[in-house]
């Protein structure tokens, strides 16, 4: 009769939940880029907004260029910021 050692089970044991828990990453990789596909996909239909609106990133683009020229002002200036 062959018995079970005490350091077979805990192998197993530790192959099982090893085994679980990759089962579950894979799960939660796999629906995480699911989201993202369905994100970029929501990303490319047309937006429904003002065409005379400007989309809030060229407003921080605008203002972020503005700070810079400013800043290139102030240094041709020769004025210490």
């Amino acid at each position: 009769m062959a018995f079970i050692t005490p350091d077979l089970t805990a192998a197993a044991i530790a192959l099982t939940a090893l085994s679980i828990v990759s089962l579950v990453a894979l799960r939660g990789w796999r629906d995480w880029i699911q989201l993202k596909r369905e994100e970029l996909a929501a990303g490319l239909a047309p937006l429904a907004q003002d065409p005379g609106v400007p989309h809030a990133g060229s407003r921080i683009e605008i203002a972020d260029l503005k700070e810079r020229l400013r800043k290139l002002e102030a240094i041709a200036a020769g004025v210490d910021l």
